[in-house]
């Protein structure tokens, strides 16, 4: 295959066949899977079609899904901008609107001057506009509430948050669809 493989990532199933992370999905290089699979770390489930890597005496196939041996759960959630953002879904806490990560913000909703914390019950996700309204004051002193008070979420609540944000077309390869949307409802 004279085809460039940069572009190429395998999809990671934990041994229940479920993604190990929708939030973000989780997804390696293929050359890091190609190596797990030799050294016998995960099972190969699919490979590509049509794609194969050579080397002097012999023709592999590339890996597009694998899954862990084990069951590996996850066991906290980092406090990151990314995972904030999706807690609320792209979604400001203030005026209802969902945004493209670039144009949101995060507000403290007790502001840090007044002693909030920069933790997950006092930090939502926000557009632009409505963080310079808020400014440095309270809810009350704003005039502004929250759709939703803030929160720590598990790793299963952003793994739901992650399975209903529509994917940008191209990011999932077509290889990877029957493995997830298992829950989905099937069609008449």
């Amino acid at each position: 295959m004279t085809q460039s493989l940069d572009h190429l990532r395998t999809l990671v199933l934990n041994a229940d066949m479920q993604p190990l992370s929708w939030a973000p999905l989780s997804v390696w290089s293929w050359q890091d899977a190609f190596v797990a699979v030799h050294q016998r770390r995960v099972i190969q489930i699919k490979t590509y079609d049509d794609i194969v890597i050579r080397s002097a005496t012999r023709e592999y196939d590339v890996p597009a899904v694998v899954a862990l041996k084990q069951y590996h759960q996850r066991k906290r959630v980092g406090f990151t901008r990314y995972n904030l953002f999706l807690r609320d879904e792209f979604t400001c806490q203030y005026c209802g609107n969902r945004f493209p990560a670039k144009d949101l913000t995060f507000d403290h909703v007790l502001p840090r001057s007044k002693g909030g914390k920069s933790v997950w019950t006092n930090i939502v996700a926000c557009c632009r506009k409505d963080n310079a309204r808020k400014g440095n004051k309270t809810l009350k002193q704003a005039g502004m509430k929250l759709r939703r008070p803030p929160f720590k979420p598990s790793a299963h609540q952003l793994d739901a948050a992650a399975r209903r944000l529509p994917f940008v077309r191209g990011q999932l390869h077509q290889t990877w669809m029957d493995f997830l949307y298992w829950e989905s409802e099937l069609e008449d």
